[in-house]
């Protein structure tokens, strides 16, 4: 399958085209979160931009298996080999199973992520679901040498498999010896590691624990790296296609998954292709709840966040998530969340025009003055300067997209496309200068990269469309009677309402407010 679409890996630094190993089939694995806590805006960042991977893929035609994983146990306090349950700490405090604290908040998280506008996954495996095959694979990693069990845990033996020529620290560009020098003084409560590299493939659970499994070693609990590592090898193969996350997941979270899989005997990076989306900042300094400036997904959509002067609805947040490629840092202020607003109202007038313009540009004045008469079926696709023109500005936007998913650049061209279709609603004459063909490939593209592939829609709205009809029929009667204090009136509360309404020769119309 032939296709423009590279991708920027970051195992190799590079960008290189996009070849799937079993084309027209793709496999994504998108690390999830770890259900202790709501999520805030940073962790919508990955699943919006690997929805738009997904959506896209499947646009060129691939077949795709998404999946997303759920950390509901396995992660501790600071991300290391020791302290308590991320999840099991808030149940203990709370005096309830841990698996309802996890189970609340995937709900919330997946809520959160479906009003973003993302498709759900093909598959949402939890890792308290899959303590056999983690077992399994510890199991494989000891008996390959890359592993050894010390008072009921199991470690990792980083220097073994780094002494195999197996490269621990390359998809980080870390250096062993360098890590190492760094981290000899923090080996406080790990005594039982042989290197202080080594990190925990299986935990002994000790009186704190409230979730553990049997195992060959204790009663204990997978270390929190495996479960991704055994879940995609399950669901996706030994080998696939694309691995997403945070920048703040390569390492150790990533690092570590890959030394899993090929502890396994496995010669392969566990995935081709690398992606990592970058962090989020809140008015130019790092979101943390030191700082007062930690915004959870819900404070965003109901403005409660001190930080923030209003609420912003799903589709504002994620155009705003778009508006930069996802290597990019994003720096969340009100002033970028209003223009991303007023960004996504235009990108929605737009979607109104396109069934106007193109039943415009099959009416019998633009035909007649049309100097090149539309395609007909068997003829070869217009040549002339202005469909050119406007084919070009179609594939501007899919260039973008095409550039390492680059969403910044492929939007900057919709707005030039938009640019170019408002020209011809506002000057119908003007249809003339391209086909009715062109026209036409021009608006399917607009929606094509608007709803399908950006996954933009219009956000219901109190007024349902009919209502909204049924008020400018009364701004319409108000006018012919001259009642211009009603005609003020009923402007007044649409605008409240984010609608303007517009007066034309074709009639009475409306459009979202772009202020």
């Amino acid at each position: 399958m032939q296709h423009p679409l590279s991708l920027y890996n970051t195992l190799t630094r590079q960008k290189a085209p996009f070849e799937p190993l079993n084309a027209p089939f793709v496999g994504v694995y998108l690390c999830g979160p770890t259900v202790y806590n709501e999520a805030h805006i940073g962790n919508a960042r990955g699943p919006v931009v690997f929805d738009v991977l997904t959506r896209y893929l499947r646009f060129l035609g691939y077949t795709v298996r998404y999946v997303r994983n759920i950390t509901d146990v396995g992660h501790l306090e600071g991300d290391a080999d020791e302290g308590e349950d991320k999840i099991g700490k808030i149940a203990r405090a709370r005096k309830v199973e841990p698996m309802q604290v996890a189970e609340s908040y995937t709900n919330l998280y997946q809520n959160h992520v479906e009003a973003l506008g993302c498709l759900p996954p093909d598959i949402t495996p939890r890792a308290s679901g899959h303590i056999i095959e983690q077992i399994q694979m510890i199991e494989e990693i000891i008996q390959n040498g890359f592993a050894y069990e010390a008072n009921g845990s199991v470690y990792f033996d980083v220097p073994a498999y780094n002494a195999a020529g197996r490269g621990y620290g390359k998809l980080s560009n870390r250096v062993v010896e360098e890590l190492l020098a760094g981290s000899r003084d923090n080996l406080a409560g790990q005594e039982e590691k042989r290197s202080p590299l080594d990190f925990a493939l299986w935990k002994r659970a000790d009186e704190r624990h409230i979730m553990r499994w049997p195992s060959p070693w204790s009663d204990g609990f997978p270390g929190w790296h495996l479960e991704c590592s055994a879940m995609s090898r399950k669901y996706l193969g030994d080998e696939f296609d694309i691995h997403g996350g945070g920048l703040d997941l390569m390492f150790p979270h990533h690092e570590c998954e890959i030394a899993q899989s090929q502890a396994c005997n496995h010669p392969t990076n566990e995935a081709r292709v690398w992606m990592h989306n970058n962090m989020i900042t809140v008015n130019g300094q790092k979101m943390s709840k030191s700082l007062g400036n930690f915004i959870t997904i819900s404070q965003l959509f109901e403005g409660t966040n001190i930080t923030l002067a209003q609420a912003y609805s799903p589709m504002t947040a994620r155009f705003f998530l778009l508006q930069a490629h996802y290597r990019s840092t994003v720096d969340i202020t009100d002033e970028g969340l209003q223009a991303a607003r007023k960004g996504y109202r235009k990108l929605m007038n737009g979607l109104r025009l396109l069934d106007k313009l193109n039943e415009a540009s099959l009416s019998p004045e633009v035909i007649k003055s049309r100097t090149v008469e539309p395609l007909t079926e068997g003829q070869a696709p217009d040549t002339t300067k202005g469909d050119t023109e406007l084919r070009k500005l179609v594939a501007d936007c899919f260039a973008g997209l095409n550039d390492d998913l680059n969403t910044a650049k492929a939007i900057a061209s919709l707005f030039n496309l938009l640019r170019k279709l408002n020209g011809f609603f506002a000057n119908l004459a003007t249809l003339a200068t391209v086909s009715a063909a062109a026209l036409q490939e021009a608006t399917e593209a607009y929606q094509a990269l608007v709803v399908d592939i950006l996954g933009l829609v219009d956000e219901p709205r109190a007024k349902a469309e009919d209502l909204l009809r049924l008020t400018l029929e009364f701004y319409h009667e108000a006018k012919v009677t001259k009642a211009y204090d009603k005609v003020d009136q009923i402007r007044a509360a649409l605008k409240e309402q984010g609608i303007v309404v517009k007066d034309t020769k074709a009639g009475i119309d409306w459009a979202y407010s772009e202020e």
